[in-house]
């Protein structure tokens, strides 16, 4: 076999069976890989920030890597938006970076790019296969340490890849998740019990239905507040699970909400921080005279952590939560909160939710505690275009269950080709896009930087309603049903039928 299948074989064996993919030249021999050798779904994306944004969703979802296939480093550059998101997001990805041969890369032909500089952006694990003998060693290397929370960048030169004596390697063992220490348990129980204001501050997979329902145990025992991150890689809620706040996302509100606390215990994400710099306000977000304590890092067993804080707490095993109301569908003219009722009312049983409504969802977001138990994915490294592709990578990790995209107009427009790789694979996927015809998130923060009064041309630069952008043509375009809601009550029928039904459709709500 030549180098290129016996990578391919490596990865089949390591447990990696889907490739997002949008190959050239340098990657033919890899195409040709897969379909010589059975065990990988192949699944293309037309822009390589949907195969990016694909292999995060299916990552949050499978808590296993999917693999890309991009075309030397202008192709992986085109990824790298939602390779940010997703290292935030801490999911496992490999990415398969084809470069020119070897000895062709002297020549400087027009495609020829620094693509170790490249890969070495996003990660600290590149690897350059040295000869088609190693390539099977390095596709399984890289999948460890893609599942110790590393991207990893496997490149591969061309020659390498259609030489023959290429060798399969053995998988290696899952990385375990490192243990947290009696000591730091110890720490963090003396700050909670210390009778002033605590908080535990959640991320990662402290936000899971277990790492919750461990947090509310500590809760009852001690008092202290439970928060999360403002955009959580991957929260389970509704149905009854424990819910808990989420920190605002504007930071001037966030530092009001966590004024009064002394003692923030960190699980899975680090202290809170402002997303920008604003004029005269401060970037950190907890009170000069708060105490952070880490309990456990993104690289430790968090819910471990937890269960052994609430151990050592002795406290109580707390029964299921009583599942809140949910949210009345207001009458009158459609909002995006009459939209998000609709959803968090008519949301099946384990659906999976892909969350880019920015402003949309921003008074929104607590419907959903009311709503059948689900999975909630966010917008971790606040690069905007995520939302169409992560509903992607879930519905291929999870196709028994719905995934409904909440996506706002603009973002959407940065990975609009996601609707046609939905249509290819025929996903079972429910976009519902809040067209306001603005970036309307930037149009506040114009104002929070201090632009009080802008112009006519300044206010032009966050305006898409010159023209219109008409998104259910765009998904019909594409492939995908599509229908226009402007009303709550065509919203209603319009969502109910999606839910009723298998297969990708785009419900465009004018507001």
């Amino acid at each position: 076999m030549n180098g290129a299948e016996s990578l391919l074989s490596s990865l089949i064996d390591a447990g990696v069976d889907v490739c997002f993919a949008n190959p050239g030249t340098s990657e033919m021999q890899l195409v040709a890989a897969i379909d010589k050798i059975p065990g990988m779904r192949p699944i293309l994306g037309l822009f390589e920030g949907v195969v990016s944004g694909a292999a995060d969703g299916y990552g949050r979802m499978a808590d296993k890597p999917a693999i890309t296939l991009l075309h030397l480093g202008s192709g992986f550059s085109n990824s790298m938006a939602n390779l940010h998101n997703a290292k935030r997001a801490n999911t496992p990805i490999v990415n398969i970076i084809g470069d020119h041969a070897t000895y062709h890369l002297p020549l400087d032909a027009p495609l020829t790019s620094d693509v170790p500089a490249h890969a070495a952006l996003t990660t600290d694990w590149v690897r350059v296969c040295s000869s088609a003998q190693s390539m099977g060693a390095d596709g399984v290397e890289a999948v460890a340490a893609a599942m110790d929370g590393r991207q990893a960048n496997v490149i591969v030169p061309a020659n390498y890849a259609w030489t023959e004596g290429g060798e399969t390697a053995s998988p290696l063992p899952t990385p375990k998740l490192k243990k947290v220490c009696d000591e730091t348990i110890a720490a963090a129980a003396d700050a909670l019990r210390s009778g002033e204001n605590s908080c535990l501050f959640l991320g990662g997979k402290a936000l899971r239905e277990e790492g919750l329902v461990a947090a509310k145990r500590i809760e009852s025992a001690t008092g202290a507040r439970l928060i999360h991150e403002v955009f959580p890689a991957r929260v389970q809620r509704g149905g009854g699970r424990p819910t808990i706040e989420r920190l605002p996302y504007f930071g001037e509100v966030a530092s009001e909400t966590l004024k009064d606390i002394k003692h923030l215990v960190t699980v899975g994400t680090k202290a809170p921080v402002s997303f920008f710099a604003y004029p005269g306000k401060p970037g950190k977000l907890w009170p000069e005279e708060c105490a952070v304590h880490g309990l456990a890092t993104r690289q430790q067993d968090q819910i471990g952590a937890l269960e052994a804080l609430a151990d050592y707490l002795d406290a109580p095993v707390i029964g299921s939560a009583e599942k809140p109301p949910l949210p009345e569908i207001p009458e009158g003219p459609m909002t995006a909160e009459s939209v998000n009722a609709v959803v968090a009312n008519l949301l099946p049983e384990n659906a999976i939710v892909s969350d880019e409504g920015t402003t949309a969802l921003a008074f929104s977001y607590h419907f959903f505690d009311s709503a059948a138990p689900h999975d909630w994915l966010a917008l971790t490294g606040g690069a905007i275009g995520q939302g169409l592709p992560v509903a992607v990578g879930a519905a291929v990790a999870c196709p028994d269950r719905k995934v409904v995209s909440l996506q706002s107009d603009g973002s959407a427009m940065y990975t609009n080709q996601s609707l046609w790789t939905m249509a290819r694979e025929n996903l079972d996927v429910c976009v519902v896009i809040y067209n306001n015809s603005s970036y309307a998130i930037l149009n506040i923060e114009l104002m929070r930087v201090g632009v009080t009064d802008p112009g006519e041309r300044a206010r032009s630069m966050l305006d898409l309603s010159n023209p219109t952008i008409n998104w259910t043509g765009i998904a019909e375009g594409m492939g995908v049903k599509a229908n226009r809601a402007t009303s709550t009550e065509e919203f209603t029928a319009l969502f109910e039928e999606a839910m009723a039904n298998k297969g990708p459709r785009l419900i465009e709500v004018m507001l």
